[in-house]
């Protein structure tokens, strides 16, 4: 009998996946990974490693999770090591729980190996920390596509008045109606805001603005992006690490050539 690991790979950069994580590549026969997976983590599979790409793309064909879950299964039944790659954290919007309960009702043995979620890495690498004994010591990981909730307004009034930062993922096609909903929820017109494009990578950019202004501060933005709302992102103008640190390594790269 095989063996299914549902691993985390991390937001953009490579080097945050965990060495557990690291590990479950390298020793899998079968790597299933997702569309925001860093391609370099595929580069520490074995030469044999079977790789198999099941990314749901919002703007074309995907492979259905019916279709995902039984590969799995079908897989690991076979006596495979199966390394299942999904972005960030498998059980923070990544459908981890879905396929290990698949892989228990079937009695097959998996392993969970959490990942670094782009819900607290993208604010980090833009200097946004997510709670801060000044500004906030409540944080909600909210999305912006479930569908049966994003805009009733229970649900908005519930965030507008509740945690003290709210980290939103795959938001972007609806920041109008996001900032909309908070204002008129009570959450102040003035509450910062900023949008992270790509975080963690190499072409990782940042807008910074109020629930007010933010859509057409971020109007070029698209997904993947995350969206922080609250007191948080004033830190952003303080301790923006990963922007300095990629104009020096621009301007080193720059000097050598």
């Amino acid at each position: 009998m095989g063996k299914v690991y549902i691993v985390g790979a991390g937001p953009g950069d490579p080097d945050l996946i965990t060495v557990k994580g690291m590990k479950a590549i390298e020793k899998a026969d079968v790597i299933l990974y997702d569309r925001l997976v860093n391609k370099a983590l595929l580069e520490y599979a074995k030469p044999n490693t079977r790789l198999i790409y099941c990314g749901k793309d919002p703007n074309g064909p995907s492979i259905p999770q019916a279709e995902i879950n039984h590969l799995l299964v079908s897989l690991a039944s076979k006596g495979h090591i199966v390394t299942r790659l999904k972005g960030g954290d498998p059980f923070l919007f990544g459908r981890g729980a879905e396929e290990a309960e698949v892989l228990a009702d079937q009695n097959l043995p998996f392993e969970i190996v959490p990942g670094i979620t782009s819900g607290i890495a993208a604010p980090a690498y833009a200097g946004i920390p997510v709670t801060h004994r000044d500004y906030s010591s409540s944080v909600a990981f909210v999305t912006g596509v479930n569908k049966s909730k994003t805009f009733k307004q229970e649900y908005w009034k519930h965030l507008a008045r509740g945690p003290e930062t709210l980290c939103i993922y795959m938001g972007v096609s609806r920041l109008p109606e996001i900032s909309r909903l908070l204002i008129e929820n009570g959450r102040a017109a003035d509450t910062p805001v900023a949008l992270v494009y790509q975080g963690t990578s190499e072409v990782q950019e940042t807008a910074v603005g109020t629930l007010e202004t933010i859509v057409e501060d971020a109007k070029h933005f698209k997904n993947p992006s995350m969206i922080i709302v609250g007191e948080v992102v004033r830190m952003n103008r303080k301790i923006n690490w990963f922007q300095e640190f990629a104009q020096h390594q621009q301007l080193t790269e720059a000097a050598l050539h």
